[in-house]
């Protein structure tokens, strides 16, 4: 397994996939660091949530999930953007 040599933080992913922020950020909760979701300490007053590349990975399988059960909330600034894709390593 390769090292983590970035992260993005929840509101660049939301941005990325076309989702909200807060749901997001619901939804990714209970995921550990093992998972990819990371506490980022020095960004703002209380630090910001950001994802490893497998953790968006693992982000968007739980988004799938969710949608499945019905449960979905976009942006409402998003709706007519695709989704970027994520690639390289």
């Amino acid at each position: 397994m390769a090292a983590t040599a970035s992260v993005f933080t929840i509101g660049h992913v939301a941005r990325m996939l076309g989702e909200d922020e807060d749901w997001l950020h619901e939804i990714s909760i209970d995921m550990e660091s093992e998972d990819g979701r990371l506490h980022v300490y020095g960004v703002g007053e209380d630090g910001v949530t950001a994802f490893t590349r497998d953790g968006i990975e693992n982000l968007q399988q739980i988004i799938a999930d969710q949608r499945a059960a019905g449960h979905a909330r976009t942006s409402s600034d998003s709706r007519n953007k695709s989704p970027a894709v994520l690639t390289g390593g």
